[in-house]
């Protein structure tokens, strides 16, 4: 089969001018048994074998991604992330129960309006109050430096669902604010009423919607009270000018940029799984769209980083 046709790991792209960080990741992480969480995520082609985190983090660093932010976001994956993080340098860690885990933990098998059945495991056994303590002990590890990620899905939870997504998304917006932390939003189909919690409750001083997916008038909302923006694979896609649209109305000091890996890979390996050494082909699309501002690459890349560095603190 032909390199085009294989739908395994992408080619390494050209190394970048300067260093980057990549704001959000999952990496491959080991529950509290030792065994492998979500081992099934990434499809690959027969022959061809997962990364081990230090292969991805030596690979990222080849191309110019020096650091990577792994995000643990169910039970199994939060201790696993933050031993990640102590292990490799490179990595910090950033946990929460994810908005889809909070209706499981309440006891809701409700069919999402995406159509899939819900993905019940034995650790949503854990009630829902339990799974957040757990994320509020852990986040007190010095190398987890950010609560997330939190927030509200509307496309893949059911009426019966969303009171606990929105419950659980204030305790972490509280939790975030009680460490000193930033809070790393997860916002699909719920703009408006991520916004009005927000402003309800008093966001932290550091907000940060990951995999932004808002428009113009989003991005304005943003920029009005300081809240960033992380932008990820979806911004190279060719029939995404919206997501171009909004980027260009942000300030660059409140852009970031991320993988969200191993989803969401950038074009042109869109379908294939994603690393955070792919991310350089984001961050040359930030870079064209800023283009006008005066920055090129370098200053995009400098740019980036100083965002990251302002949000989470160097590592």
């Amino acid at each position: 089969m032909s390199r085009s046709k294989r739908r395994g790991w992408p080619a390494p792209p050209d190394p970048l001018p300067g260093p980057v960080v990549d704001n959000h990741a999952h990496l491959p992480v080991l529950d509290d048994a030792g065994n492998p969480v979500d081992e099934d995520d990434v499809a690959l082609p027969p022959g061809e074998s997962p990364l081990t985190t230090a292969e991805q983090v030596t690979r990222a660093g080849e191309v110019g991604v020096a650091r990577i932010l792994t995000v643990g976001c169910d039970v199994p994956s939060l201790a696993g992330s933050v031993a990640l993080a102590e292990e490799h340098a490179q990595i910090a860690a950033a946990l929460a129960i994810h908005p889809n885990e909070a209706p499981l933990h309440a006891g809701v098998r409700e069919i999402a309006p995406d159509g899939l059945d819900p993905a019940v495991r034995p650790h949503h056994d854990l009630p829902l109050e339990d799974a957040v303590a757990r994320v509020a002990d852990l986040a007190r590890h010095d190398r987890v430096v950010a609560v997330g990620e939190t927030g509200l899905d509307f496309f893949r939870t059911g009426e019966q669902g969303r009171a606990h997504q929105v419950r659980a998304f204030r305790e972490h917006i509280a939790l975030a604010k009680e460490l000193g932390k930033p809070l790393q939003i997860h916002d699909r189909d719920a703009h408006a009423e991520v916004v009005e919690i927000l402003l309800a409750d008093g966001a932290p001083e550091r907000t940060v919607f990951h995999c932004f997916s808002g428009d113009v008038a989003l991005a304005a909302t943003c920029a009005e009270h300081g809240w960033y923006a992380s932008f990820a694979g979806p911004v190279t896609f060719a029939r995404n000018d919206a997501g171009r649209e909004s980027l260009r109305a942000l300030p660059p000091e409140l852009v970031l940029v991320e993988t969200d890996a191993p989803y969401l890979t950038p074009a042109p390996f869109r379908g294939r799984p994603n690393a955070s050494y792919v991310m350089p082909l984001t961050v040359r699309a930030i870079a064209a769209e800023w283009a006008g501002n005066g920055l090129d690459l370098a200053a995009t890349c400098a740019r980036l980083t100083a965002n990251t560095d302002a949000v989470y603190g160097p590592w």
